[in-house]
C-alpha cells in the first residue's frame, strides 16, 4: 500500500493510491473460504464445492469489492491524517488513470483529483463599519396593533337597526317573475348577509334601517356579481351559481353589528394574561411597543446578517478550482446538465464562499452549539408563531413539546443547528466590527427587505 501526493497549483493536486497483492489477498481468501462453506451448488453438498471453482464463480467479484473497500477506508484515512482541507469528493483523474484489467492484474494503481478550500483572509476590526437596523415604533403602528387586538377580542353583538357594517340572518326565498315563491327555487333557512359585502349601493340602502321581521325584496345577481359569492349564499356549487337569476326575498330574523373590545383593565388581562399586571392604557402602549419591537428583531437580525454576509464577500478575494468544482457537481448531482451547472454556478460559488467564512470565524473563535442550544432555539421559534395568534403565556411543558416535535425530525434538526452556528457567528462579527445603529420606518425596512 502506498499512498501519494503532487499538487498541481494551490487549488488542484493529485493523490496516487498503490494496491498491492499482499494488502488484499488475504481478506479475500477469507471471503472466498466464506462463499465456500455457504454456497448451494447442485451436484456437491455444502461446504464440498473445490475452491478452484468457487474462484472462478466468485473470485473477481470479490476482488474488486475488497480492493474497493481498501480504496475507500485507505483514502478517506489519508485525507484525515494529512488534514486536507478539500471541496467535494476526490473525482477519478481522467487523464493518468489506467484501465484496470479485473482477471489479469495483480498490482492496481488509483488516480484522483482534488481541489483544496482556498484559506480565506477575514479581516474583523473596529475599522469595519456595519449598519444595524432599527424599526421605529410609531404610534401609529401601535395603534395598528391594539386595532388588531380590539378586533380578535371583539364580538358579534345584536342590534335593532341594520347599519351599513351590520349582517343579517333570515329566511331567503328566490320569487317567480309575478313576485311569487318559487315553487322550485332555492330556499334558505337563517341565511347569513354581509350588508358591506353587497355590491349594489341601491341595494344597501335597502336593507338599511330594517328591522327584524321586515321584508326585503332585491335582485341577488346585481347584489352579488360573483358567483362564488351566490353558490356561498345560497350553498350551492359555483356552476349552479351561475344560472340563478332574478329576485329573492329575504325576512329578517335577526341584526347584528361586530363591535371591537374595549380597552380596559380586562382587556388588558385577555391579551397578555391574568398575572399581566397592566393597569392603564399607557402601560399597556408601552408593552405593545415592546412587543412589536421583540417581533421585528427576528427581521432585523436577518437583515444584518444578509449585509454582513455581503460585505464580507465582497471583501473575500478566494479563488477556487472552477473546473474541478464543475465535475464534481455533475457527478454528486446526476440530474444536472452542463447548461444548469453553468447558470447555477456563481450562485453555488457564492455558497460555498460564505460556508468557508463561516467555518473560518467559527474555528477561530472556537463556536460549538449544543443540543441545548439548539432545543431552546426551538422553543423560541415555537414561541414566536404562539405570538402570531397572541399567545404570549404558553406554558414551558407545551413549548417543550413542539420543539421536540421539531427536532424529531433530521432536516428540521439541521436547519436549527445551522441557524444556530449562524447566529454565533453573527455575534462575533457585531462584538469586532463597528455596528451602527440606525433608525427607519416600517415602510423603509419593508422596502430593504423586498429588495434583498
Amino acid at each position: 500500500m502506498n499512498i501519494t501526493r503532487e499538487n498541481i497549483d494551490e487549488l488542484n493536486g493529485i493523490i496516487r493510491v498503490s494496491i498491492d497483492k499482499a494488502d488484499y489477498e488475504a481478506k479475500v481468501d477469507d471471503v472466498l473460504k466464506d462463499y465456500k462453506k455457504k454456497a448451494n451448488m447442485p451436484g456437491f453438498r455444502p461446504g464440498k464445492i473445490p475452491m478452484g471453482l468457487v474462484k472462478k464463480m466468485y473470485g473477481k467479484a470479490a476482488l474488486i469489492d475488497e480492493v474497493n473497500k481498501i480504496l475507500t477506508h485507505e483514502l478517506s484515512s489519508y485525507l484525515v491524517k494529512e488534514k486536507l482541507n478539500i471541496l467535494g469528493e476526490p473525482l477519478p483523474n481522467e487523464e493518468q488513470q489506467k484501465d484496470i484489467d479485473w482477471d489479469k492484474d495483480t498490482e492496481f494503481e488509483f488516480v484522483f483529483d482534488i481541489g483544496f478550500a482556498p484559506e480565506p483572509k477575514i479581516n474583523l476590526d473596529k475599522r469595519s463599519k456595519y449598519v444595524q437596523y432599527n424599526v421605529e415604533i410609531t404610534d401609529d403602528l401601535i395603534d395598528e396593533h391594539i386595532k388588531s387586538y380590539t378586533n380578535r377580542f371583539g364580538e358579534s353583538k345584536d342590534i335593532d337597526v341594520v347599519e351599513a357594517e351590520s349582517t343579517v340572518r333570515g329566511d331567503l326565498v328566490q320569487l317567480d317573475a309575478d313576485g311569487n315563491e318559487k315553487e322550485d327555487g332555492h330556499k334558505v333557512d337563517n341565511a347569513l348577509l354581509s350588508i358591506d359585502v353587497i355590491k349594489d349601493e341601491d341595494i344597501k340602502k335597502e336593507f338599511i334601517g330594517k328591522k327584524a321581521g321586515d321584508v326585503v325584496v332585491f335582485d341577488v345577481k346585481k347584489a352579488y356579481p360573483n358567483d362564488t359569492e351566490i353558490g356561498y349564499l345560497l350553498n350551492i356549487e359555483k356552476e349552479e351559481a351561475e344560472k340563478v337569476e332574478g329576485n329573492f326575498k329575504i325576512t329578517i330574523n335577526e341584526i347584528q353589528k361586530f363591535v371591537e373590545a374595549e380597552v380596559n383593565e380586562d382587556f388588558f388581562k385577555k391579551v397578555y394574561g391574568e398575572e399581566t399586571g397592566i393597569k392603564d392604557e399607557e402601560a399597556f402602549r408601552e408593552q405593545v411597543k415592546k412587543e412589536i419591537e421583540e417581533a421585528y428583531k427576528p427581521a432585523t437580525d436577518h437583515k444584518f446578517a444578509i449585509d454582513a454576509r455581503d460585505t464580507l464577500l465582497s471583501k473575500s478575494n478566494m479563488e477556487f478550482p472552477e473546473a474541478f468544482l464543475k465535475r464534481w457537481l455533475k457527478t454528486a448531482n446526476k440530474d444536472l446538465t452542463e447548461e444548469q451547472i453553468e447558470s447555477d454556478f456563481e450562485a453555488f460559488l457564492a455558497d460555498l464562499k460564505w460556508q468557508i467564512i463561516k467555518d473560518s470565524i467559527a474555528k477561530e473563535n472556537d463556536i460549538k452549539v449544543d443540543e441545548s442550544e439548539v432545543n431552546d432555539l426551538a422553543k423560541e421559534i415555537a414561541a414566536a408563531q404562539f405570538r402570531q395568534y397572541g399567545m404570549f403565556n404558553v406554558p414551558e411543558e407545551h413549548l417543550e413539546g413542539f420543539a421536540q416535535q421539531m427536532l424529531t425530525k433530521e432536516e428540521d434538526r439541521n436547519r436549527l443547528y445551522t441557524k444556530k452556528v449562524e447566529d454565533k457567528v453573527m455575534e462575533v462579527v457585531k462584538s469586532k466590527v463597528n455596528v451602527e445603529e440606525k433608525t427607519v420606518s416600517k415602510e423603509e425596512f419593508d422596502k430593504m427587505l423586498e429588495q434583498n
